[in-house]
């Protein structure tokens, strides 16, 4: 008797390939990262020390900003070419200073990133980068280069933000969030606007102010001195000192007299020129 091999017809060939095919997924998606905000920081002590004031070497360097313990919260004011909204500064970055008017810059206590808008769109902080693209800009050059620039400059240059401060639940990424976050909820309350327009202080290509009057608005926001900036006697920068109890990330801001500027600034005594944003 011969024996022919039986070889399966095409058409239950392409059924059982559908049948397998079906039961694999055509690509697989990893889970969603959910940031929270501060969530994995370090939880300091309510009496930690207030940075710069302190005698000794702080117990715990992830509830202690060292050395760079004194904080600037910096906004501009551009009008050539004007940035951000007519009726508000935007915000340039949030500084450590080493206590004395000097600053370190680019440093390791936290790594260099150069993805800030990808890091902040996976974690799925929207309302976070739609507010920095409205407030938080440049006067030249691409946002993301500038918050680049405003990151690995200063914002490497906080201890408390070191991964290493961080739990079990960090995510590479969760420090620069953290820092872009609290640098804009600082910049939220220090409505620099509001509070000249206030005194009566407004934008205007006649009017000029002097220096006593801006420093006087700019002074009742939070009790102290603020460093302003001019060009050619145009008003553009305004500088806020904080010192910090516990961690960048979740401790108090206490505002603060600025350290080795005198409140000085670059500011003409008169003649102060406060010019209105044209787009």
């Amino acid at each position: 008797m011969t024996f022919e091999p039986s070889f399966p017809s095409l058409r239950s060939i392409i059924s059982f390939a559908g049948n397998i095919l079906s039961q694999v997924p055509l690509h697989q998606t990893a889970p969603a990262y959910t940031y929270k905000p501060y969530g994995d920081a370090p939880t300091c002590p309510i009496d930690s020390p207030l940075s710069c004031h302190n005698s000794t070497t702080a117990p715990d360097s992830c509830c202690f900003i060292y050395p760079g313990g004194q904080l600037l919260s910096t906004q501009f004011w551009d009008t050539h070419p004007a940035v951000g909204p007519v009726d508000s500064w935007t915000l340039h970055g949030l500084w450590p200073d080493l206590c004395d008017g000097r600053y370190p810059t680019y440093c390791t206590q936290a790594p260099h990133y150069f993805n800030i808008t990808q890091i902040l769109t996976e974690a799925k902080q929207t309302d976070l980068l739609n507010y920095m693209k409205k407030y938080w800009l440049p006067n030249s050059g691409s946002p993301e280069h500038f918050w680049e620039h405003e990151w690995n400059k200063h914002g490497t240059c906080v201890n408390t933000l070191a991964p290493s401060c961080y739990g079990e639940g960090y995510k590479v990424g969760d420090e620069l969030i953290d820092f872009m976050g609290r640098a804009v909820d600082v910049f939220k309350g220090l409505d620099t606007y509001k509070a000249l327009a206030a005194a009566g202080i407004v934008p205007s290509t006649t009017k000029t102010y002097t220096l006593r009057e801006v420093q006087a608005a700019l002074t009742a926001i939070t009790g102290s001195e603020v460093v302003l900036g001019c060009s050619r006697g145009q008003l553009n920068q305004a500088w806020y000192s904080f010192n910090v109890k516990g961690s960048l990330q979740g401790g108090e801001f206490v505002p603060t007299a600025p350290a080795g500027k005198g409140g000085s600034g670059t500011c003409p005594s008169t003649g102060i020129k406060y010019l209105p944003k044209v787009h």
